[in-house]
C-alpha cells in the first residue's frame, strides 16, 4: 500500500505591510499556521513566477538578537537579505523553527551539553531528539500564496532543498551563502559539513565582509 501522509497544515496569510529597512523598502507579510504559530516572508521587488531568489530560514534567538557565536545563523540571515537586496527581488522566508525545532529550552539544554564535549547533533539526541525536526511545507504553501513557481534557492542545505521540492516547490538552482568560521562555531561547523552533508564552504574570518547593498 502507499505510505499514506499527513494532511497539509492550514497556512493562513495574515496581514502585510511595506517595511523600510537599511537594505531598502520590503513587504513583511506575516501567516499563522494551523499551530498558532505566525511565520513571515519579507518580500523585494517582482517577486513572483518563476526562479524567484529565495532564502528559507529558521529562527536563531541567540544568534540574531544575542548575538552568540555559537553558530552561523545571523550571518547567513545577513548575508542572505544582502543579496536579495543586490539582486532587487526575492524573498526571505523566516520559519520560526528555532533550534532546528526543538524549542528555545531545549536549545539551551543541547547548549549544556556541548559545553560538556557533544557536537550539536549529539547533543539532540542526548535529550531525545532527532537530528533535525524542521519542516518545510509550511514554507512551500506561503511561497505558493505569494506566487512563487520555482525558486533559485539561497542555501548550504541539500535537505532544504530535498524538502521545498517534496512540498512542490521546485529548486531550479543551489545559491550558496559562505559561512564565515570562528574559535566558538568552527567545530559546528565541520560538523553540520561532515556528519550531515551541509555543503559548507568554511571562509577566513579575517577576509574583508562585502559592503551590504543599498
Amino acid at each position: 500500500m502507499p505510505e499514506r501522509t499527513a494532511p497539509p497544515r492550514l497556512v493562513e496569510r495574515y496581514s502585510e505591510a511595506p517595511l523600510p529597512t537599511e537594505r531598502g523598502q520590503f513587504r513583511a507579510v506575516v501567516f499563522r499556521d494551523g499551530d498558532g504559530a505566525e511565520h513571515v516572508a519579507l518580500v523585494l521587488g517582482d517577486a513572483t513566477g518563476e526562479n524567484v531568489p529565495v532564502r528559507v530560514h529558521s529562527e536563531c534567538l541567540t544568534s540574531e538578537v544575542f548575538g552568540s557565536l555559537k553558530c552561523d545563523c545571523r550571518d547567513q540571515l545577513d548575508r542572505a537579505l544582502d543579496l536579495v537586496a543586490s539582486l532587487g527581488r526575492g524573498i526571505l522566508v523566516y520559519l520560526r523553527q528555532e533550534g532546528r525545532g526543538i524549542g528555545l529550552g531545549n536549545k539551551i539544554q543541547a547548549y549544556a551539553l556541548q559545553a560538556q564535549g557533544l557536537d550539536t547533533y549529539e547533543a539532540n539526541r542526548r535529550l531525545g531528539f532527532a537530528d533535525d525536526l524542521r519542516s518545510y511545507d509550511v514554507a512551500a504553501e506561503m511561497l505558493r500564496q505569494l506566487g512563487v513557481r520555482s525558486v533559485e534557492l539561497i542555501t548550504n542545505n541539500p535537505l532544504k532543498i530535498a524538502g521545498l521540492v517534496d512540498a512542490g516547490v521546485p529548486v531550479r538552482r543551489r545559491i550558496a551563502l559562505p559561512s564565515p568560521s570562528n574559535p566558538h562555531n568552527v567545530g559546528y561547523l565541520k560538523v553540520k559539513r561532515d556528519l550531515t552533508g551541509h555543503l559548507i564552504e568554511l571562509e577566513d574570518p579575517s577576509a574583508p565582509r562585502r559592503a551590504k547593498a543599498g
